[in-house]
C-alpha cells in the first residue's frame, strides 16, 4: 500500500503537528506501508529545493509563489492551492499512490480533492483543528466575520467531498457530525506518545538554568507553543498568589511563539524575573531533561471553541513521562485527564482557582504517586502511536479495495526535477 501524505509543514520545524506527523509515518512504515510526503507552499523552503531529507524522512517540497497575488488576503490562499495542486499532480503521476491523505488545513484538502478526482485516487482528509477557529484564536479572523464563515463553509465542503475523514479527538468528531456529515465516514485517530522516548532514567541530567539556583526549589513547568489560548499570561498572574504560600516556587517556560515577548514583558511587570525562567525553543531530544527538571506540569488553556474541541499532545507526553499534570477543564483536556484519577483539573480562565490548585497539590505530595501511576498506565496502554496508527488500516483497506482498476506502481526513482 502506497500513501501520499499532503502536509502543511514538516520537520525540521518543531510543533505538535510535526510530532504527530513523524510518529504516524514511522508507524505506517513499520507496518510495511510505503509513505510519500509532500509539504504545502506554507512550509519555509530554500529557493529551488524540491526534495529534502530530514531525520531519514524524504519530503517533496512545493515552491512558495512569489508573485504579487500571493500576498493578497484570500486571493493569496487560492494561489497557494493552485501551486499545491500543480506540485501534487506531478508527484502523484510520478509515484502512483493508492491514496491521497491530506492533513489539515483545508487548503491541503482542496488540492487533494482536485488531484484525486482527476487521477482517480481516493482522498482522506485528516482534521487536526479547524482552520477558522485557529485563525480566530490568533486574532487574524473574527468569529462573526465573513472570512470565518467562508472558511467554515469551505471546510465543510472538503469534508463532504472527501472519501473519508479522520480526526484527532471526539470533540472534532461531534462538531463534524453536527454539520450533517455521516458518522460512519469519520474515524478517530487520537494523539498518542512514543512511550520509549518518555521513560526518564533516574540519573538523567536536569536542565541547567543559568542564573537560577534550583536547589530546594519547587519547579512548575510548561512545555509547548506560546499562543494566547494556552493561558500562559493567566499562569503568570497566578504566580504572586502561589509564591505567597510557596515562596520556593520557580516557573519554567519551555518553548516559544508569538506571545513570547508579551509574556516576558508581563513577567517584568509582575516583578517575577527571578522566579520565571524562559528557556526558548529547545530540540526535541531535550524534552526528557525538561520533564526531569519539573515537579508539576501546568497546562492552563483558556476556554474557547478551539480548546474545547481539540486535544493537545504535550499533557499526554508529560503523563507518559511520570509527571503530575494540572490542566484547565476545557473539553480537549477532559478527553485526556480524569480529575483526581490521571491528573487534576481546575476551572479554565480562573487565576485564583489555578493558584489554589497549585498550592494544594504542592502541599499534598502523598497523593501524587497513585495519580501518576494511573496516568502512565493510561498513556502506555491506551495512547501509543502503534495503537493509534493501526486504526488507519481498515479505512485504507476499504478505500483501496474499492478502486478498479488499481494504478500500477512504477519503480521508485529520485525526483528528476530536483536540482
Amino acid at each position: 500500500m502506497r500513501i501520499l501524505h499532503l502536509l502543511d509543514h514538516s520537520a525540521p520545524l518543531q510543533s505538535g503537528y510535526v510530532s504527530r506527523t513523524l510518529a504516524i509515518l514511522r508507524q505506517q512504515q513499520a507496518f510495511g506501508w510505503q509513505t510519500l510526503h509532500l509539504t504545502s507552499p506554507k512550509h519555509p523552503t530554500a529557493p529551488g529545493t524540491l526534495l529534502e531529507e530530514v531525520d531519514g524522512v524524504t519530503f517533496h517540497r512545493t515552491p512558495t509563489p512569489t508573485h504579487l497575488a500571493a500576498r493578497i488576503p484570500m486571493l493569496g490562499q487560492m494561489v497557494m492551492v493552485a501551486a499545491l495542486k500543480k506540485r501534487l499532480a506531478e508527484i502523484a503521476r510520478a509515484e502512483r499512490p493508492d491514496l491521497l491523505h491530506a492533513h489539515s488545513p483545508l487548503l491541503n484538502g482542496l488540492a487533494a480533492l482536485a488531484v484525486g478526482r482527476r487521477l482517480g485516487i481516493p482522498v482522506i482528509y485528516e482534521i487536526r483543528a479547524f482552520w477558522e477557529d485557529a485563525a480566530a484564536s490568533h486574532g487574524t479572523s473574527h468569529p462573526q466575520g465573513a472570512r470565518y464563515h467562508l472558511t467554515r463553509r469551505l471546510e465543510t465542503h472538503v469534508m463532504r467531498q472527501a472519501d473519508a475523514i479522520t480526526v484527532i479527538c471526539e470533540g472534532l468528531r461531534r462538531d463534524i457530525i453536527a454539520r450533517g456529515i455521516p458518522p460512519e465516514k469519520i474515524t478517530t485517530i487520537p494523539n498518542a506518545v512514543e512511550v520509549d522516548r518518555f521513560i526518564i532514567p533516574t540519573a538523567i541530567q536536569r536542565l541547567d538554568l543559568p542564573g537560577f539556583d534550583t536547589r530546594n526549589r519547587e519547579i512548575l513547568g510548561y512545555i509547548g507553543s506560546f499562543y494566547a489560548y494556552e493561558g500562559l499570561e493567566l499562569l503568570l498572574e497566578a504566580m504572586p498568589a502561589i509564591r505567597a504560600k510557596r515562596p520556593s516556587v520557580l516557573l519554567l517556560l519551555v518553548g516559544g511563539g508569538p506571545e513570547e515577548e508579551r509574556l516576558r514583558q508581563r513577567t517584568r511587570e509582575l516583578q517575577l524575573d527571578s522566579h520565571v525562567h524562559f528557556t526558548g525553543r529547545l530540540p526535541a531530544n531535550a524534552v526528557p531533561n525538561c520533564l526531569a527538571t519539573v515537579d508539576l506540569m501546568l497546562f492552563p488553556r483558556l476556554p474557547m471553541r478551539l480548546t474545547h474541541l481539540v486535544t493537545p499532545l504535550k499533557p499526554l507526553e508529560a503523563m507518559a513521562a511520570g509527571r503530575l499534570v494540572l490542566a484547565s477543564d476545557v473539553g480537549g483536556h477532559q478527553e485526556l485527564i480524569t480529575h483526581q484519577h490521571t491528573g487534576f483539573l481546575f476551572p479554565a480562565g480562573d487565576a485564583t482557582a489555578l493558584a489554589d490548585a497549585v498550592t494544594t497539590l504542592l502541599a499534598d505530595r502523598a497523593s501524587w504517586p497513585a495519580v501518576i501511576a494511573q496516568a502512565r498506565r493510561f498513556a502506555n496502554e491506551q495512547r501509543t502511536w502503534q495503537a493509534s496508527a493501526r486504526r488507519y488500516q481498515p479505512l485504507y483497506e476499504r478505500l483501496t479495495s474499492s478502486r478498479n482498476p488499481p494504478i500500477p506502481h512504477p519503480p521508485r526513482t529520485r525526483d528528476r526535477s530536483t536540482p
